[in-house]
């Protein structure tokens, strides 16, 4: 991600979600592996926690997961088959080939000036923009193509969030750049 343009571009969550089995025993599992707990009174599937890379994993008895707190795209395959084996050693028939894909990537950018928000939402269209600053300090930006949230600070910190691809952010950022240019 350190083309030009996306120094400051960082990957802050990736979350993925699929289909790994047709059922799961979530009493049975936790119990078996380690650092996965189940509290069904609190949560109705079981939380499986990895160290390396480290993600949290949301295990469903519908053989559902979502893997969350992936900060790297490749730690995204990795988590999984670490998943996958724990799994399979306590007993579960999993999928050979799951079918999981990334649902959201999250990322921060520092544009590296100041950005007054007033005179972003006085000029862009006023549609895709919410900004109420006794609520909430940030302006919320939301883009069509590809269809991304950014969060806007005066700071000039942009949070950018609803991407599949890493690709889709960096095509909203350019957006945003392009739109905020004729403002800044």
């Amino acid at each position: 991600m350190d083309e030009k343009g996306y120094e400051s571009l960082k990957i802050e969550n990736i979350v993925a979600s699929g289909v790994i089995a047709d059922a799961i025993d979530l009493e049975s599992v936790s119990g078996k592996i380690k650092n996965c707990e189940l509290n069904t009174k609190r949560f109705p599937g079981a939380v499986y926690r990895i160290e390396k890379p480290k993600i949290a994993s949301l295990i469903f008895s519908s053989g559902k997961v979502v893997l969350t707190g992936i900060r790297r795209p490749e730690d995204l395959q990795d988590g999984l088959e670490i998943i996958m084996r724990s799994l399979r050693d306590a007993g579960v028939d999993t999928y050979s080939e799951p079918q999981v894909a990334v649902t959201n990537i999250v990322c921060s950018y520092d544009m590296g000036k100041y950005i007054n928000l007033n005179k972003v939402v006085i000029t862009l269209n006023l549609e895709n923009i919410e900004y109420e600053p006794e609520q909430f300090p940030g302006l919320v930006y939301r883009i069509d193509d590809p269809k991304i949230v950014a969060l806007l600070f005066s700071s000039g910190k942009i949070i950018l969030t609803g991407g599949k691809r890493i690709e889709d952010v960096k095509r909203g950022l350019d957006f945003l750049e392009q739109r905020l240019e004729t403002i800044l």
